[in-house]
């Protein structure tokens, strides 16, 4: 079966509208006003918001050079391409290039009138408007998309429980079973999690920010240091003491994966590790050396692993469907 998406519903019903509007109030080239709209009609609210502004100006500006050049010079073709020589870089110099192809569907109407008058230049700005107008009427709604951002937070911390559990188990066994599929998983997911997050802070006009997108930014950075950790644990031929040691605390991490803030009490734990460490007697064999060397890196990723998450203001858990949650 063909799916219909949201914003394809919302072009089809806009266009129609808008040349509705247009024929009801008795415009002249009243399908453009259905052009103008499919322009403006966009993936989220901030877009929209800007697109529908360029669309507007770079009308406005289209008519003053259409009236200008045409009246001193001729309703002529070549000066259709006079027009454009200067209306494009000044649609470039203003930032409002994206207005260039709607404008110049204006510019062709005046064009085609062969006169200059109130009405003319009344109908033009009538359709930008309507076609504008009923994007923006459309764009106004967007369906939630926390339920998802919910399902990805949950999916996210189940992946990173998993990796996190395979970390621990091969510091204690060398086991080299695992095929990593979940790293892979794990990339995509956050990648596509930011993006969707991203959407729903443009999707507000007063929100810069939102808590999901600090928090899948916050384990994005978390991924590359576990990535980082893997590589660690895998040159670890030998297990000293410490090994286990490490393991028994990377499965209280593990069993603490959530968007709250608990970061500080393992930070704590790890650093009596460490100082555990420093007591301990120094290595007798030069493989102890090794692995003791290479778990001590290990330990300081952890540790910037955790400070990432110190540093982040935490969130409650709450199941989908719930109300947006609340920072702590």
């Amino acid at each position: 079966m063909i799916k219909i998406g949201y914003r394809t519903s919302k072009t089809a019903i806009g266009i129609a509208i808008s040349i509705l509007i247009a024929e009801w109030i008795g415009l002249h080239n009243a399908a453009s006003a259905g052009i103008i709209a499919i322009l403006c009609i966009q993936n989220t609210k901030q877009q929209s918001l800007k697109a529908s502004w360029t669309r507007l100006v770079a009308g406005i500006v289209a008519l003053f050079y259409s009236a200008l050049f045409f009246e001193l010079l001729s309703y002529h073709a070549a000066v259709i391409g006079l027009i454009l020589i200067v209306f494009i870089p000044t649609m470039v110099a203003i930032k409002t290039q994206e207005g260039i192809v709607s404008s110049t569907v204006l510019i062709l109407h005046m064009y085609a009138a062969k006169e200059l008058s109130t009405a003319i230049i009344l109908n033009e700005i009538g359709l930008v408007v309507i076609g504008v107008g009923v994007a923006l009427v459309l764009n106004s709604y967007m369906p939630s998309v926390e339920n998802n951002l919910v399902k990805m937070q949950q999916q996210t911390e189940k992946l990173f429980e998993r990796i996190l559990e395979e970390i621990t188990a091969y510091l204690r066994t060398n086991d080299h079973s695992w095929d990593g599929k979940e790293l892979t998983e794990t990339a995509d997911l956050l990648k596509k999690a930011k993006s969707l997050a991203y959407k729903d802070v443009q999707n507000h006009f007063t929100r810069h920010n939102s808590s999901f997108y600090q928090y899948f930014t916050m384990r994005e950075k978390q991924f590359e240091i576990i990535e980082r950790l893997i590589s660690v644990v895998v040159s670890i031929s030998h297990r000293p003491e410490q090994a286990e040691m490490i393991a028994k605390f990377m499965e209280e991490v593990k069993e603490n994966i959530h968007p709250g803030n608990t970061a500080k009490l393992h930070l704590s734990h790890l650093n009596d590790l460490k100082r555990e460490f420093e007591e301990m007697p120094l290595p007798k064999t030069r493989e102890e050396f090794e692995a003791r060397a290479a778990l001590l890196q290990f330990v300081r990723e952890m540790e910037r692993y955790l400070l990432i998450k110190a540093r982040f203001r935490g969130m409650k858990k709450r199941a989908a469907g719930e109300s947006r949650p609340s920072v702590t």
